[in-house]
């Protein structure tokens, strides 16, 4: 039964991560009279999200009937998927190449060669398969090429910029900044923010973002492209706003989340 529900209401890109923030008491062997876990739900799209997110309601509201418990669900925020821009990336790219990549030095390849040598073997070589690199470099100094957004995999993470992509056109840029094969949410991604090649490759970035802003500001042909194609995918898919209407931001952090574009 649980393989059939996966199989036709959980789609292979949405998860659903939780956390127990409130167990109800310290105390073994006693069934506490209240508890409290934080949902996020995340699939490709909104409408997706908000089919999971419905499901999981019900299982929550299926449990309290069963352990004849009272249910509340405070839903405190999501986000959309992103909408690319094929125009505006290409005019960042074109930045990007100008630009040249990171400049990291020998000290910044040293440094991340440590990091490296922690992680495990397979996922680096993945990684650098991916990016078209050997295994002499622990940080990358290439350009990774183009790709069109209607042929590539849509990124897995999840972030607010979505909703302001379904506003105005909007493009974004991934900058060098860890050494390859550094896996997210991680100590050694928290350990490598401060160092050298860490704001190399953020400023970097900021220097292609800086440009693409100059481009678009002195090429009214760029922009009246850039508009075009955003007003074209909105007339045939609008904006579809993840939080139901009535929904205030909450004080703190409590119940809910649902978000699109991420795994």
């Amino acid at each position: 039964m649980g393989v059939n529900f996966l199989r036709e209401h959980m789609p292979d890109t949405a998860r659903v991560h939780y956390a127990i923030t409130d167990a109800g008491g310290v105390s073994p062997n006693v069934v506490q009279a209240y508890a409290e876990v934080y949902y996020i739900v995340r699939a490709v799209n909104v409408a997706q999200m908000r089919e999971l997110y419905d499901r999981v309601v019900k299982i929550a509201e299926g449990a309290a009937l069963m352990t004849e418990t009272t249910l509340e669900i405070e839903f405190d925020g999501a986000s959309s998927e992103l909408l690319p821009n094929a125009t505006l990336e290409a005019a960042l790219h074109a930045n990007v190449e100008s630009i040249g990549g990171v400049p990291f030095d020998e000290t910044d390849q040293a440094t991340a060669a440590k990091f490296v040598a922690t992680m495990v073997p397979a996922e680096v070589a993945r990684a650098r398969q991916r990016l078209g690199v050997d295994a002499s470099q622990a940080l990358f100094t290439g350009i990774s090429p183009l790709v069109n957004p209607a042929s590539r995999n849509q990124s897995t993470g999840s972030t607010d910029v979505g909703d302001v992509s379904w506003s105005v056109p909007t493009v974004q840029i991934s900058g060098g900044t860890h050494a390859i094969g550094t896996p997210p949410h991680s100590w050694l991604m928290v350990a490598q923010g401060k160092l050298p090649a860490a704001h190399k490759g953020m400023l970097h970035a900021a220097k292609a973002m800086a440009s693409t802003v100059v481009d678009i500001a002195a090429d009214a042909e760029l922009l009246a492209a850039a508009k075009s194609e955003f007003e074209g995918i909105m007339a045939v898919t609008p904006y579809d706003c993840p939080i139901p209407d009535g929904i205030l931001p909450p004080p703190m952090r409590t119940g809910s989340v649902a978000s699109a574009g991420g795994m």
